[in-house]
């Protein structure tokens, strides 16, 4: 989907890793939630809360992802899970634009 319809967006955005990362929190009326976001080259490790799907709509990435031990390139348009209260790396050789969608337990 190009675009969300109906939803919140809440004006402060989240700012990580000296400001190469940002994103905005996108609430929807079902009480789901996603965040829109770009990320800056660099090598970056993100920790989860819920468990997570990373739609990379732009940018060249690879991801490190729990329990696997060699690098995956992610190429735009898809996406990859990251389950929940673990870590993953990513690395980010060109300017990334995602969207991530939190998916409750």
């Amino acid at each position: 989907m190009s675009k969300f319809e109906n939803v919140t967006v809440l004006k402060e955005a989240s700012v990580y890793f000296d400001g190469k990362v940002t994103s905005r929190t996108v609430l929807f009326a079902d009480g789901s939630r996603k965040t829109l976001g770009i990320m800056m080259p660099g090598d970056y490790e993100f920790g989860t809360e819920m468990a997570e799907n990373m739609e990379m709509l732009s940018g060249d990435v690879e991801v490190l992802l729990p329990g696997e031990t060699e690098w995956r390139a992610i190429p735009n348009g898809s996406s990859f899970d990251v389950p929940a209260n673990s870590k993953f790396g990513i690395k980010v050789k060109e300017i990334a634009d995602y969207c991530c969608s939190y998916i409750p337990a």
